[in-house]
């Protein structure tokens, strides 16, 4: 009964990291909003600071970091093709024809 106890509280403590850790990136986030940056680089730092954010509750709050290696196939698949469809109209704009 004592080890699933300690477990649990393991659980929790990487909980609050995780949870604390998120906090604080958004700090970072409204901080770096007050930033006198360039625009793309502004836009550079702000999908970095997310993508941060969203691997971590995607690892430990949806519990990826534990899954099978189907799993993270399934998820380079997704990218792959979100990445496709994002550069898809940019594609199109270097069309040589015009009308």
């Amino acid at each position: 009964m004592a080890d699933s106890h300690a477990d649990i509280d393991k659980h929790v403590r990487v909980y609050m990291v995780v949870f604390a850790s998120l906090a604080v990136l958004t700090v970072v986030t409204w901080a770096v909003a007050y930033l006198e940056l360039g625009t793309g680089l502004a836009i550079g730092v702000a999908l970095l600071i997310a993508s941060v954010k969203a691997s971590l509750v995607a690892c430990y709050f949806m519990h990826l970091i534990s899954e099978k290696k189907l799993i993270f196939l399934v998820l380079a698949f997704t990218v792959f093709f979100f990445v496709g469809l994002l550069l898809l109209p940019l594609l199109t704009a270097m069309d040589p024809i015009e009308y």
